[in-house]
């Protein structure tokens, strides 16, 4: 009797949340509920199509995957190819219509580039694992799925909606600016923006999230004097790099230690040679070669810094540079920085657009989504259109494991984040644009 009565009152609060939907809103839930089929293929589809970032025939077929589902629903879709940053290109669409400006930013490339042994889509039950199925293939298919909603239920007509799907966020092309020009730009046109990254979720629950750290990375070098080890110290061959470059690691470790701030410290070499593979902020290895006996002449290090702000970030790299400056005898060095991503701070637009979805919530009957701590999440593209417009992180599917072999993703999550997309960008369409 008890499982009949709880059973009952499950029901009852089911319905009436329902109740709490418009006729239109209940349409496009029950649109996404019969499309899971649908929307599960076409992640398949996706996720098998390498377009790791350096893959540009695969980020370009990942492209054309998403015009041939965006142009039915009324995109003008485009192709924009990136040369001049080193990258394939970015895909762009837009559909016209009136209320507020909605901006969807999401991206087609993944951390797995053809060599990787990490391919191949496979489904067990509710989970789905394959490269990129959480970061951001997922979120593609969650896009796609709503828009259809909204297409279906007729709330797209009025939708005044641009999207940018970069190919390049797992690791952006310079010059930065021109990578990100025509994301910028239509930023500034936005009243709000939707990125479509994987959904956080803290102790089981779904967590909005309205901030994003930067990421800026840093390459120190350190210069000696080298000879023989015995005159270490004295005023003809000072220290040596690698005390030089153990002096300001440890520096930065003790001083620059702020509210939401890391600083990471990835590779370090040093000997009288010290040579890393790359000198770009993608370094992964090098040599060092040098004796025992004889004093280190070059140093080498490179990290980087995740900040909650862009004043902040420029705070912590004067500090550095004021470290760096200070030489123990006989000793160089110098510290430079990557253009990197900028910080995504949270602010009160962005938490009001957090409170129409926590309204969307309601009315699904879905528990209320409190603010994820911004430490738990890194960063992103929605962070360079933060200075212009509100914003959201992770209308995508929720997963597990992303950038490692074995990524997955919860198809249990994407019927319910595609239904809080869909009802939100039709509420946010019937509002009036604050820009012209």
């Amino acid at each position: 009797m008890k499982r009949i009565v709880m059973g009952a009152l499950a029901l009852f609060a089911t319905s009436f949340a329902e109740a709490a939907l418009s006729p239109s809103e209940r349409k496009m839930a029950a649109a996404i509920d019969a499309s899971q089929a649908r929307d599960i293929a076409l992640l398949q589809r996706l996720v098998d199509q390498n377009s790791g970032t350096r893959n540009f025939e695969g980020v370009r077929a990942v492209a054309a995957m998403m015009q041939a589902e965006l142009k039915p629903l009324g995109f003008t879709v485009r192709w924009v190819p990136m040369p001049e940053t080193g990258r394939a290109g970015h895909l762009l669409a837009e559909h016209t219509g009136r209320g507020k400006h909605i901006l969807l930013i999401g991206h087609m490339d993944t951390v797995f580039e053809k060599d990787s042994p990490f391919q191949k889509f496979v489904r067990r039950g509710d989970t789905v694992e394959g490269p990129g199925v959480s970061d951001m293939k997922g979120g593609l298919v969650v896009m796609v799925s709503a828009l259809r909603a909204m297409k279906q239920a007729g709330t797209l007509d009025r939708a005044d909606i641009r999207i940018v799907l970069s190919g390049d966020e797992e690791s952006a092309g310079r010059p930065v600016a021109l990578a990100r020009h025509d994301m910028i730009e239509a930023g500034k046109w936005a009243d709000a923006a939707l990125e479509f990254e994987g959904l956080a979720q803290d102790h089981g629950k779904d967590v909005g999230s309205i901030a994003r750290r930067g990421s800026i990375t840093w390459t120190l070098t350190t210069t000696g004097r080298t000879g023989h080890s015995a005159g270490i110290f004295n005023k003809d061959e000072g220290f040596g790099a690698n005390y030089e470059l153990a002096r300001i690691i440890d520096r930065f470790r003790r001083e620059l230690h702020e509210p939401h701030l890391t600083y990471s410290v990835g590779i370090m070499l040093g000997g009288v040679t010290a040579t890393p593979s790359s000198k770009t902020e993608e370094a992964v290895g090098g040599t060092a070669q040098g004796k025992a006996n004889i004093i280190a002449a070059q140093g080498f290090a490179t990290g980087d810094i995740r900040a909650l702000s862009n004043k902040q970030a420029k705070r912590v790299m004067a500090k550095m540079r004021a470290i760096v400056a200070n030489h123990l005898p006989g000793t160089g060095g110098r510290v430079s920085f990557s253009e990197g991503y900028p910080a995504m701070a949270p602010t009160e637009g962005s938490r009001a657009l957090l409170a129409q979805l926590n309204q969307v919530n309601r009315d699904l009957g879905l528990s209320p989504m409190g603010e994820l701590d911004p430490m738990k999440r890194g960063a992103g593209d929605i962070a360079f259109v933060a200075p212009y417009t509100s914003g959201l992180v992770g209308t995508g599917a929720a997963g597990d494991g992303a950038h490692a072999i074995g990524e997955t993703a919860d198809l249990t999550s994407f019927p319910r984040q595609e239904k809080r997309a869909a009802i939100l960008m039709t509420r946010l369409s019937r509002e009036r644009s604050a820009k012209p």
